[in-house]
């Protein structure tokens, strides 16, 4: 492909070279394969800067180098290799990348999820219902990125640019007309979603997270990544129930209409009602304003109101029928989000992800309006991570659960036995009764064991993960198969 077509819709200087090169392939890491007609761009990292390994990629034989700064080649390179000057490498990525794979995301109606919480399950909600509806529907996001019948695990939630737009075009060619997918902060923040515009743009809501090294300075950096989103949609449908929702929006250019539970929504979620079997809860409510129907939702909690009324949100724009919607989402079922484990008639177990304070509060409150037995809560905390997480989910689960099975999680490089200390610090400011079994699966095996009638038992932190992470090894462990063997045995 010729250089000046992969650079058409960007701002550039050519410092040397011609932009009537001719380009094989695009590189962005020095350690992948690089030969004759290579065009690599040099990202800044938190940790590595490719402008360091200019002269190295030059040497192996790429043709063309983006840079965003001075580079030091050898007098031979320099006659030999274009190189092109742009503000920034990462923006530059995702016009390229998108022009490379054919601008993809134009052949696609594409959907932006962006929060802090909800943007999994939704995601999962708007593909059951629009192939109910008998679209052909992609999803990106932090599961696992599906592309027809391929399921591929995700390392992030959002995919580097060149990744991402490599996802859309193997979308494409599988006859997918529309792709859902989760839209992070820090995907916002580098860049990952330039190079094409987002059909619609969702804003679920905001609450403070990431805020640490490496992620985001501030909750008003925070926010602004996030509303970047709305600045490159067409439409964008938020959560007006949110308090910072006008915050976010500031300055976008979309069209915009609003749903939430609250009088003056667009959309608007009532008569909200629990739904409760033996081992299966849920919740129904009537939606009313851009669209009127019943519905209900195989999941517990407020939140699961929300994310149903996003997608409904979401679905309308498509002219889907309210009882393809109502199908989808009573037979939703979302890997490690509030997902049911049948191991009794006689109480209800839950497998979350649900991994620091915020959520794990939002999920034990939602439960507690189930009225069940008991709520016992099963979790552990990551090693080598923030011990105010700790002290903060064990004061929690201290205070809003019955019975507290604390456990390990992904110790990674601190021993398991020091985490739960830290756990129970916060533990010991509740009057909440635990007890500590640092095996998961001897702990998952206790809460089955001692499940008593009417209980609900939630197995929180691990959620989708297959995999605890010790010593940086991640050995198989999945939750599931762990209840699996234990029923066997029992």
């Amino acid at each position: 492909m010729l250089l000046e077509k992969l650079l058409e819709k960007l701002e550039y200087e050519c410092v040397c070279g011609s932009v009537q090169t001719q380009v094989t392939d695009v590189v962005y890491d020095s350690r992948k394969k690089i030969g004759e007609g290579t065009l690599f761009i040099c990202i800044v990292g938190a940790s590595f800067d490719g402008h360091d390994y200019a002269a190295q990629v030059a040497e192996k034989g790429a043709g063309v180098l983006v840079v965003q700064k001075d580079v030091e080649l050898s007098e031979e390179q320099g006659n030999r290799v274009t190189v092109i000057r742009v503000k920034d490498t990462r923006y530059a990525m995702a016009f390229i990348s998108a022009a490379y794979f054919g601008y993809p995301a134009e052949k696609m109606q594409v959907i932006g999820i962006t929060g802090t919480k909800g943007k999994t399950t939704t995601t999962y909600m708007v593909k059951s219902i629009l192939e109910n509806a008998g679209r052909k529907v992609g999803l990106v996001g932090t599961v696992e990125v599906i592309i027809g019948k391929e399921h591929i695990p995700a390392a992030n939630t959002t995919p580097e640019s060149y990744l991402l737009q490599e996802y859309f075009s193997r979308m494409v060619e599988t006859g997918c007309d529309t792709v859902v997918m989760e839209v992070s902060s820090q995907a916002l923040m580098q860049h990952r979603t330039q190079g094409f515009l987002f059909d619609y743009g969702i804003f679920t809501n905001m609450e403070p997270d990431h805020i640490a090294p490496g992620e985001h300075s501030s909750f008003e950096e925070y926010m602004a990544c996030k509303g970047l989103l709305f600045r490159q949609c067409r439409v964008g449908i938020v959560n007006s129930d949110d308090s910072h929702w006008q915050t976010v929006l500031a300055g976008h250019t979309c069209d915009l209409e609003t749903y939430g539970l609250k009088e003056g929504a667009d959309l608007q979620a009532k008569d909200i009602k629990l739904a409760k079997e033996a081992g299966k809860l849920g919740v129904r409510f009537n939606v009313s304003g851009l669209i009127n129907m019943e519905v209900e939702v195989a999941a517990p909690g407020k939140f699961s109101v929300y994310n149903g009324l996003t997608a409904i949100a979401i679905c309308r724009h498509f002219g889907v029928a309210p009882k393809d919607i109502r199908k989808a989402l009573l037979g939703i079922k979302v890997r490690g989000r509030i997902e049911p484990v049948k191991v009794s008639d006689e109480f209800t177990l839950l497998i979350d992800y649900a991994h620091n304070a915020m959520s794990l509060e939002s999920l034990l409150r939602s439960l507690r309006e189930y009225d069940p037995g008991r709520l016992v809560c099963l979790f552990g905390c990551g090693g080598n991570r923030s011990k105010l997480r700790r002290y903060e989910m064990g004061e929690v689960s201290g205070r809003l659960a019955d019975l507290t099975i604390i456990t390990s999680d992904n110790p990674r490089f601190e021993e398991p036995q020091d985490i739960i200390d830290d756990i129970k610090i916060g533990m010991a400011k509740t009057d909440g009764k635990f007890v500590e079994i640092p095996d998961r699966k001897e702990a998952i095996a206790y809460a089955i064991a001692h499940g008593q009638p009417g209980d609900i038992v939630v197995l929180a932190g691990k959620g989708h993960e297959d995999y605890q992470e010790i010593k940086g090894v991640k050995y198989p462990m999945d939750e599931r198969i762990l209840i699996a063997d234990i029923l066997a045995g029992r």
